[in-house]
């Protein structure tokens, strides 16, 4: 198969020849340098068309895609995380932006699946800070080192993070039952001041009936993390994402950015997806099931009309060291939405620990404090 090289990119400013910068927060191209704004290339109208055209999943997993849906990209992969950092322009070295470990390009390149489109940065730099300054206020035993982090103006990385959006068309035949409560009255002999009493009371028992059936569901865009650097938990966790916002792939979105190359494949990318669409579709079949609770024995999905795309989806991220151990927070570029890796303050848990302990005493000692082995003040008589 055969496939375009993603072309070097440059953006050099139009008025003093610096390197633009993608403002998220005008939706230009901005020259820190002499603040001249300049707008993004146009896309040809073809090319846009394609971008929003979804891939075959078949063709895909057989490594059959058309042509022009792959590329040679120059990456290499962070040596601490294992990100794969995707290199643009002349550059050769950069900072891993999840652990900040310094990479080099090697002299190979890498065939890709290319991204069909992305979520611009809505969020500038300053406003992601501010997410995350609140969120790690908001913590409980947190070290204070974590808010001198931010108070201290560090600076964010801002990368465009890979994911995969699968549609399917599902058809479920399952099998299982109906449960549905009925309730018994029973006579009990109960304990009361010592004495024994005999009272009714109402117990519940279900009844079972063998239900079985077939349920359909299309599903649209479903979203599983291409990364392999990122935590699963922080990355599915920086919901939601308005998908409705994706902008054709334009390289210009990136000038001053990075980009990661996706880590996950997509039969791996497809399996999560499918254990997405597995829970959505057993709550289907409860609802078709009916009655008060539901056993599912059997579940039979077949699939039809399976698409995907590459899509890139922005996040700020940060990293801090405490007690030599890296800790990573992340951004979402487009909502604020805050997920994190965070430490705890030995200290401060010790503090609130011993705090407890002398509220707890001094509760005792306020009620009996010769419980204690101590004297009654004479206030307490």
């Amino acid at each position: 198969m055969q496939g375009d090289v993603i072309e070097a990119h440059r953006w050099p400013c139009a008025t003093c020849g610096s390197d633009l910068r993608f403002a998220p927060d005008k939706g230009r191209l901005e020259c820190a340098h002499c603040g001249h704004l300049q707008d993004l290339s146009k896309a040809d109208a073809r090319a846009e068309g394609k971008a929003f055209q979804e891939l075959s999943l078949k063709q895909g997993l057989a490594n059959d895609l058309p042509d022009g849906a792959s590329a040679e990209v120059r990456a290499t992969s962070c040596p601490s995380c294992g990100a794969v950092v995707e290199f643009s322009g002349a550059s050769h070295a950069a900072n891993c932006p999840y652990c900040a470990t310094p990479v080099v390009v090697d002299t190979g390149a890498r065939r890709a699946i290319k991204p069909q489109s992305l979520l611009p940065f809505a969020l500038t730099e300053a406003q992601a800070r501010d997410a995350l300054s609140k969120w790690l206020g908001s913590l409980w035993f947190a070290p204070n080192g974590l808010l001198e982090y931010t108070r201290k103006g560090r600076a964010m990385a801002g990368i465009y993070a890979p994911f995969w959006t699968f549609d399917a068309a599902t058809t479920s035949r399952y099998t299982g039952a109906r449960g549905e409560h009925y309730y018994e009255t029973r006579t009990v002999t109960v304990n009361v001041n010592g004495k024994s009493q005999r009272r009714t009371e109402q117990v519940q028992r279900t009844r079972w009936y063998p239900a079985s059936g077939t349920v359909s569901r299309d599903f649209d865009d479903v979203i599983t993390l291409a990364s392999n650097s990122l935590p699963k938990r922080l990355g599915n966790e920086l919901t939601p994402w308005d998908l409705a916002a994706a902008k054709p792939y334009n390289p210009d979105y990136l000038a001053g950015f990075q980009a990661e190359g996706y880590t996950i494949s997509l039969a791996d990318g497809w399996t999560d997806a499918q254990n997405i669409m597995a829970g959505v579709i057993e709550m289907d079949i409860r609802r078709d099931i009916g009655g008060d609770v539901q056993r599912i024995d059997s579940v039979d999905t077949r699939y039809a009309d399976e698409t995907f795309k590459h899509v890139l989806l922005p996040v700020w991220t940060a990293a801090y060291k405490y007690r030599g151990k890296s800790y990573r927070f992340l951004v979402n570029g487009q909502t604020g939405e805050v997920q994190g890796e965070r430490p705890y303050s030995a200290w401060k848990i010790a503090f609130a620990v011993l705090a407890v302990a002398i509220l707890a005493l001094g509760a005792v000692y306020l009620n009996d404090p010769t419980s204690l082995g101590l004297p009654r003040p004479e206030w307490m008589n």
